[in-house]
């Protein structure tokens, strides 16, 4: 079996996808040894590991290099974080997602909101570009590649719930795998979201939303944890180096 058709398979079977987030090939590697059966890459820890913020800055041949390299190195699906696609137009995004299947992805995430200003992108524009990349794909023999459609209303709006629903039906009419939509947590928006979208359902980990097997009770077909194991990770790094940097003493590196 393909790992696209792996991937795909994944978002319907009767077990909810619990989804690592990656940011380099060593977490990639320690997630499938743990027994994570896909994982994505998270652009904020990628960003952040190389000195960077988020927000498509640290270029797109350097995450399509990495994508490369994780594909390359695990035996489990691999779903890029593109964010907006690092693309002004189109065609850039396009062949963008093309190089990313050409890579060994399974799938990707894009998200609708534009980084400057951080703003959501007008609907019918964002459903074209959608359009544009399941023809593509489907063109090149990548059948079932998952587009993962991200949708920022519950981080940029203050009533998000109505956009949110309008948005997921438009992008699965489009083409769309999945619908993502980070930041929300309330479980009558959840149950909404779910009864009203066809599309499987990803939602992202936050503190107070961590219970992976209420959120399959409600209908959520994915999970992920984005940045958090990354930060988590960065952090640990950080007080290591400080009590290191403190006490002279590499014993703390050995448990003694």
């Amino acid at each position: 079996m393909s790992r696209i058709r792996q991937f795909q398979d994944l978002h319907h079977g009767e077990e909810l996808l619990f989804l690592g987030n990656a940011w380099d090939v060593m977490s990639a590697l320690a997630l499938a040894k743990a027994g994570f059966q896909a994982i994505g890459t998270t652009s904020w820890g990628v960003a952040s590991t190389r000195g960077y913020t988020d927000g498509e800055r640290i270029g797109f041949a350097v995450h399509l290099e990495l994508i490369r390299a994780i594909a390359s190195q695990v035996s489990v699906p691999v779903s890029a974080d593109i964010e907006s696609g690092y693309g002004a137009d189109v065609e850039t995004v396009v062949d963008n997602v093309l190089r990313i299947a050409e890579a060994g992805a399974a799938g990707i995430n894009i998200e609708d909101s534009a980084k400057s200003p951080r703003e959501l992108k007008l609907v019918g524009k964002q459903a074209a570009l959608l359009a544009a990349i399941r023809a593509a794909l489907d063109a090149n023999g990548y059948g079932g590649f998952f587009i993962n459609a991200r949708t920022d209303t519950y981080l940029l709006m203050k009533q998000p719930l109505a956009e949110t629903i309008a948005r997921g039906k438009a992008y699965a009419e489009s083409g769309a795998s999945g619908l993502f939509v980070p930041g929300l947590r309330e479980e009558a928006d959840i149950v909404e979201v779910v009864a009203s979208i066809r599309l499987p359902l990803n939602v992202m980990s936050l503190p107070g939303v961590t219970d992976a097997a209420r959120l399959h009770a409600l209908g959520v077909k994915r999970f992920s944890f984005g940045n958090a194991f990354s930060d988590a990770a960065t952090a640990y790094v950080e007080t290591k180096a400080a009590e290191l940097a403190r006490l002279r003493d590499t014993s703390i590196l050995y448990g003694t």
